[in-house]
């Protein structure tokens, strides 16, 4: 389904901690989605990541516009923040191929035993050590 536009805001408006998660939904969603990030600066760290698996988007400034595509690949991409690593991770759980993910210490931050809470629901997922 088309999701047309996200607009971060204070409490109690869309909130920009999801901003990266549904930026990631976006990708695979259809037609266009506008996401225009109105709490912090700098809060797209995880788009380029995306365009490693097939993601198609613009940025200027605080708006980033994503195209949905028909599927997303496996690919080796690096969390850059907490939110981004957790889109990051919904993304490759939606890939095809396998997808490994730098810095997943920072998504450790703030999402406990996410790949255990994770492989409980049924998906495939590893840690590797030493990455």
């Amino acid at each position: 389904q088309e999701i047309k536009l996200i607009e971060t805001l204070p409490y109690p408006g869309f909130p920009t901690d999801m901003q990266a998660q549904f930026f990631a939904l976006a990708t695979v969603a259809q037609g266009a989605c506008m996401i225009v990030e109105n709490v912090f600066e700098n809060r797209f760290k995880h788009g380029p990541e995306l365009m490693r698996m097939g993601a198609v988007y613009t940025q200027k400034d605080r708006t980033a516009v994503i195209r949905g595509v028909e599927g997303l690949t496996g690919a080796q991409v690096t969390a850059r923040d907490l939110r981004g690593g957790a889109a990051l991770t919904l993304a490759g759980l939606k890939a095809r191929g396998i997808t490994t993910i730098y810095g997943v210490e920072l998504i450790d931050r703030g999402y406990e035993a996410l790949d255990a809470q994770l492989r409980a629901l049924g998906a495939h997922i590893t840690r590797e050590e030493n990455l």
